[in-house]
């Protein structure tokens, strides 16, 4: 069996749960303290020691708790599982879009992306953004709110990130009409 990895400081490590903590957190087995539980809950891969510190007197005892839990099989870094399923994602998503083409989609698409990307980095963005989803009625309207969106993405997450998303959008938005 391979031993976990402990980043060398948790501190850029984004902890989530394996499935040895998501059976700690069903009813019936309680074998973790309540603190230990609590770090489990809010461990998603997205939240880093800062959010975790709280919890405790100081951000070394916040460390060490995570430690303990990433030694116990509980915890594991997020980036890391990230990182070691890219391969795996490569391989077998060519991400092939074979549903219907439509406004709907893509709006639902853009809203999901305003969520995981801006709605804790920029509320006041992620608001704007969702009010201009709501009333975008058209193709062309789609592609502004979109555009915006990935100009802020390819500033924060980087233009891979970017493309990748774009190309996904080109994919799930209906063809331009032609006009002859």
């Amino acid at each position: 069996m391979l031993q976990p990895s402990i980043p060398e400081s948790c501190g850029a490590m984004f902890p989530t749960k394996t499935d040895k903590a998501r059976d700690e957190l069903q009813g019936g087995q309680r074998t973790l303290s309540q603190r230990e539980r609590a770090l489990l809950l809010m461990a998603d891969g997205r939240r880093s020691m800062t959010d975790f510190s709280p919890l405790f007197a100081s951000r070394t005892e916040a460390e060490q708790a995570i430690q303990a839990l990433v030694l116990k099989g509980y915890l594991q870094d997020a980036q890391t599982v990230a990182a070691a399923a890219d391969p795996i994602r490569l391989a077998t998503s060519a991400d092939h879009f074979d549903g219907k083409r439509s406004l709907a989609t893509t709006r639902m698409f853009l809203f999901d992306i305003c969520e995981r990307m801006f709605v804790r980095r920029d509320p006041k963005f992620a608001l704007q953004m969702r009010d201009a989803l709501r009333e975008a009625r058209d193709r062309d309207a789609m592609l502004t709110i979109a555009a915006l969106m990935l100009t802020e993405i390819e500033k924060t997450a980087g233009p891979e990130r970017a493309e990748s998303l774009r190309e996904r959008i080109d994919r799930l938005l209906p063809p331009a009409e032609v006009v002859h």
